[in-house]
């Protein structure tokens, strides 16, 4: 049975940090990806990881603060998340997919993230 589990998200004052965690089991993904979503506004990806090869992409918003990483023993992919703005505040939701190409077909349940001023 394929779950994926968020967990770290909170309240924290601009410039602050938080780290999320999403342990995916299951299956054996391609790609795990971080998403967020605002009340009112699209859902955007974030950050994307391939757990077996480490190749990483990131949304332009968040390049250069944000970092995503995968601890595979763990089963576990990271979202490190540093001067945080108040426009990153969100729902943050950790997808997974098996297949190289295509849509993510795992989602998580969510974590909320509010970034004071």
């Amino acid at each position: 049975q394929v779950q994926l589990v968020e967990s770290g998200g909170g309240l924290v004052q601009a410039g602050g940090s938080l780290r999320l965690s999403c342990v995916a089991s299951g299956r054996t993904f391609s790609r795990v990806a971080w998403f967020r979503q605002a009340p009112g506004t699209e859902r955007e990806i974030v950050a994307s990881i391939a757990p077996s090869g480490g190749l990483k992409a990131y949304g332009d918003s968040v390049k250069g603060r944000f970092t995503i990483s995968s601890d595979n023993a763990k089963s576990t992919v990271y979202l490190q998340m540093n001067s945080l703005k108040p426009e990153d505040t969100a729902v943050y939701y950790c997808a997974a997919r098996v297949q190289i190409m295509g849509s993510y077909n795992y989602w998580g349940q969510g974590t909320q993230v509010t970034v004071s001023s």
